[in-house]
């Protein structure tokens, strides 16, 4: 009880005073206000942070415009640091009082944080962000693929909290895949099982993974003609659920999950692109039974929630002492 009110993780709680014999009692309780930890989702259209108390809850979060207007890598660095302390004082929360910052980004990411090879980011390929951002704040500091990190979420926070194999499969710009097997993420020795878009499912730019549109220039407005009944956009959509079914199919032979989790921004079409994709899986599939496609609970926030998770789990010991 010493160290743990010493480290200042329990504080007195009030009792009531029941007399009789003996010394007092004396109550305590875990002082969640402690400490906070910290977790950034950071893309190249917006960046997110959320900060949460020592017991996991979220007691604050901004969004702020992504990194791709800054110039190179260090701007792009900087820029999010300087989120990070906004959201921090903008709660009033003390730098000193962060002990820990789990980290989402899009591209490969190797165990001690460093950024093997991003695509999205291609600035910081070969980039330490985790011992950047270690410099810039003084606590430990883990680093992780953003749609591995929404896996993470999803199954600790969402659809899947009872499922410990699931494929969660971000459809958006890109398709990318996050596993989790046997109810952890899966990483694999180069930490690249996510990375499958341009290989599971044909008809993606073969370098960037990019999915591509003809009847408009995005998805949304793709999405928006085929409800207005524009025959081309309706066309082109059925033919890509059809090949999202067909690289669905193909993961679904290969890992056996217990549920599909679908994320990203194409899965706020929510009816439109899901209820179609559900029927035509079984085509593919030939199965005698169904896997569950779930649509993602957390959104957009996923990527975030799970670099909080992330954080937790990694750092444990210097978050509690």
């Amino acid at each position: 009880v010493s160290v743990l009110s010493d480290s200042g993780l329990i504080v007195d709680a009030p009792v009531a005073n029941v007399g009789g014999a003996g010394r007092p009692a004396r109550h305590y309780s875990f002082h969640a206000e402690a400490g906070t930890v910290v977790g950034v989702d950071i893309g190249v259209a917006s960046v997110r942070v959320l900060l949460s108390d020592l017991a996991g809850r979220v007691i604050a979060q901004r969004s702020f415009p992504g990194v791709e207007a800054h110039p190179d890598g260090a701007a792009k660095l900087a820029a999010v640091i300087d989120d990070v302390r906004q959201t921090l004082g903008g709660a009033s929360v003390a730098s000193s009082r962060v002990r820990a910052i789990g980290v989402s980004l899009p591209g490969l990411v190797d165990d001690a944080g460093r950024v093997v090879l991003s695509v999205v980011i291609p600035e910081w390929s070969g980039a330490d962000i985790g011992a950047q951002l270690r410099q810039a704040f003084g606590c430990p500091v883990s680093v992780d693929n953003g749609v591995r990190l929404a896996a993470v979420a999803e199954h600790h926070l969402g659809v899947a909290q009872l499922v410990d194999d699931v494929i969660y499969l971000s459809v958006g710009n890109r398709i990318s895949m996050g596993l989790i097997l046997g109810g952890r993420p899966r990483r694999g020795i180069p930490n690249s099982p996510g990375d499958i878009g341009r290989l599971a499912f044909r008809g993606l730019h073969t370098e960037t993974g990019q999915i591509s549109w003809r009847s408009a220039e995005t998805a949304a407005e793709v999405f928006a003609l085929a409800r207005d009944g524009d025959g081309d956009a309706q066309a082109e959509l059925d033919a890509f659920i059809d090949e999202l079914a067909h690289g669905i199919a193909t993961l679904i032979m290969t890992v056996d999950p217990a549920m599909v989790v679908i994320g990203g921004g194409l899965s706020a079409a929510h009816a439109q692109l899901l209820d179609p994709l559900r029927a035509a899986l079984p085509g593919h599939l030939g199965l005698p039974f169904q896997v569950p496609v779930a649509e993602a609970r957390l959104g957009a926030e996923a990527a975030a929630h799970g670099a909080v998770v992330h954080a937790f789990q990694r750092h444990a010991s210097h978050i509690y002492g």
